[in-house]
């Protein structure tokens, strides 16, 4: 399998619960994935901190996956996740989740983000 690593907003308490739950997983089965916080990651993945927040960025071969492209892939190569990965692959549900994500689900967790970061500063 090759090495997948996994760039995500670690300050989000939504984000961080689904990827600590998806390393642990692939800690347990000793798979090649790394998770990394955006807070200490971004630039090296050269992404602006504020454009990784919007959604999850996974990179493979030297390539870059975004959104709902980025879950696939990782799911794809997560133990009991493949059903998932094909079921949002398929032609008729595809566009709708990526519709779903990218239009609703990234956009409200991005502004809980957004909301906690002006809350800490005031």
């Amino acid at each position: 399998m090759t090495k997948t690593d996994v760039l995500y907003n670690g300050e989000c308490p939504v984000c961080s619960f689904e990827m600590d739950h998806y390393a642990k997983i692939a800690d347990r089965d000793d798979l090649p994935m790394t998770f990394q916080p955006l807070k200490d990651n971004a630039a090296n993945w050269g992404i602006d901190p504020d454009d990784a927040a919007k959604r999850i960025h996974v990179r493979r071969d030297g390539q870059i996956y975004v959104g709902m492209d980025a879950f696939i892939l990782l799911w794809r190569d997560l133990p009991r996740y493949g059903w998932l990965a094909t079921l949002c692959s398929w032609p008729v549900v595809r566009p709708a989740t990526v519709f779903l994500y990218d239009r609703v689900v990234a956009p409200l967790i991005h502004g809980w983000h957004k909301r906690r970061q002006r809350k800490a500063v005031t």
